[in-house]
């Protein structure tokens, strides 16, 4: 297996090339060369894999399909601790449960950071530590969050051996209880900055420092947003678990919450695999650039004084690094047109793609809808959940629930949970009057003392924090 940039820069590169390089030197985002396929058989293969042994090992046999250069006795080591059932809250690790209206709720949140990123991220983790001490040599991880990834990030790195972590989210807009997961780590290796500014000013500032060649290469830059192929390809995984524990064979449709576009693309992968996924049910909130696109094919990238602050924080986003990893499928791979809409036209504002042939036969030949949600839109689907199921869901899962119903998809539909709503306790009260619970293991965590460095959306400062 081989990885190619969208971007059409370069020759392929192998798993752990890719793996600490993270984004392109050209620019783009790395694929693989072409997409494994599955069938019915092993379909059912994996289904008695996941009831007798448990969702590592249908995790390694999933990820085995993209890995070819890690021998397989060590990536299942690195598969087991990632998903050791003792760092979740349910063994399971990625359960389902059914609400009273039919729709279904895929649970991705009961890692060590209570969302769905450690899905992704534990096994990230696993992969750094596994490939740095393999060749001797040290990382520094620059990321960016918009509330999720920053927790999940810097609880799966930390202690690991040459890693070095700077965080970036953008200040005051996250939730009191996601700023207290991050900013209450004490350790030297771990670096949180908070930006004067937007998420899609602390994504740019990462993108700039690793365009920056000399930069890169002298401080060994690496990434652990889903600009990172590894992150795609573990989010693939849970869809194969949720299809295994709902159907019995038939589509399903899933719902997706969707900021960065890295959770439905993980998606979109396993259909292309050849997983019986239906539609693929785009959610967005009120920066609904994406939803705007799939109903119009316009890309209209906002300001930041564009993008909204909204109740589901973890979505407030107006440039999807990994919408170009879709675009690339949808225009048949062709890497000139996708350098040119990304490199050229996204800067300057967006693209249309409205009169493209491609574009067209979109929703037919991906499967891909799409729809948004209000604040009130969030607080009527939370409070009607829990009177009608007496289950609470976040705002982001929320979301995904309303696009779901709304949209009225025919057949099976689930929806990924984003995070358990003890994150966004605030929005919840509103919704229900009551405090959501939490793990024990969080209780004070606001109270802790904050380790946090506020700096301008400048490029020069975050090199400056880097050199020390």
């Amino acid at each position: 297996m081989r990885y190619v940039s969208t971007r059409g820069g370069g020759q392929p590169r192998a798993f752990s090339d890719i793996l600490l390089e993270g984004l392109a030197p050209d620019g783009g985002l790395y694929l693989p060369e072409a997409y494994p396929r599955v069938d019915a058989a092993t379909l059912e293969r994996w289904r008695r894999i996941l009831s007798d042994d448990g969702y590592a090992a249908l995790a390694f046999e999933v990820v085995s399909l993209f890995i070819d250069d890690i021998p397989a006795a060590d990536l299942r080591g690195i598969v087991e601790r990632a998903y050791a059932p003792a760092k979740f809250l349910e063994p399971s690790i990625v359960p389902v449960s059914r609400l009273s209206d039919g729709l279904w709720l895929v649970h991705l949140s009961n890692g060590p950071s209570l969302a769905f990123k450690d899905m992704a991220m534990q096994l990230l983790g696993e992969l750094f530590a596994y490939e740095l001490g393999r060749r001797g040599e040290t990382i520094t991880i620059v990321g960016a969050t918009s509330g999720d990834t920053g927790s999940s990030a810097e609880l799966a790195l930390l202690g690991k051996p040459g890693v070095r972590v700077f965080m970036l989210s953008p200040a005051d807009r996250m939730t009191p209880f996601q700023q207290a997961q991050m900013f209450s780590i004490d350790d030297p290796g771990i670096v949180n900055i908070a930006v004067r500014g937007v998420f899609d000013d602390c994504q740019d500032l990462v993108k700039e420092l690793n365009a920056d060649a000399d930069f890169k290469a002298r401080h060994r830059l690496g990434a652990v947003n889903s600009i990172n192929w590894a992150r795609l390809m573990a989010q693939v995984v849970y869809y194969f678990a949720a299809w295994l524990r709902i159907s019995d064979g038939e589509l399903v449709s899933f719902a997706v919450p969707s900021g960065n576009f890295g959770n439905i693309a993980a998606g979109h992968v396993a259909r292309e695999m050849g997983l019986p996924i239906d539609r693929l049910i785009l959610a967005t909130n009120e920066n609904n650039v994406l939803e705007e696109f799939f109903r119009t094919g316009d890309y209209r990238v906002r300001s930041g004084p564009e993008t909204l602050a909204t109740s589901s924080p973890s979505m407030d986003i107006s440039k999807a690094s990994n919408f170009e990893r879709f675009v690339f499928d949808l225009l048949g791979r062709d890497a000139d047109r996708v350098r040119d809409l990304f490199a050229v036209q996204v800067p300057a504002g967006g693209f249309s793609l409205a009169d493209d042939p491609a574009f067209a036969g979109c929703a037919e030949r991906f499967g891909f809808v799409a729809g948004s949600s209000t604040h009130a839109d969030r607080l009527a689907e939370i409070r009607r959940v829990q009177e009608t199921d007496g289950v609470v869901v976040d705002p982001h899962t929320a979301d995904g629930v309303h696009v779901a119903r709304t949209l009225g998809v025919d057949g099976t539909v689930a929806v990924l949970e984003t995070a358990l709503p003890v994150k966004f306790a605030e929005t919840i009260v509103e919704a229900i009057g009551v405090v959501p619970p939490r793990p024990a293991r969080y209780d004070g965590i606001e109270d802790l003392p904050r380790h946090v460095v506020e700096i301008d959306a400048d490029a020069a400062a975050l090199r400056g924090l880097i050199e020390g």
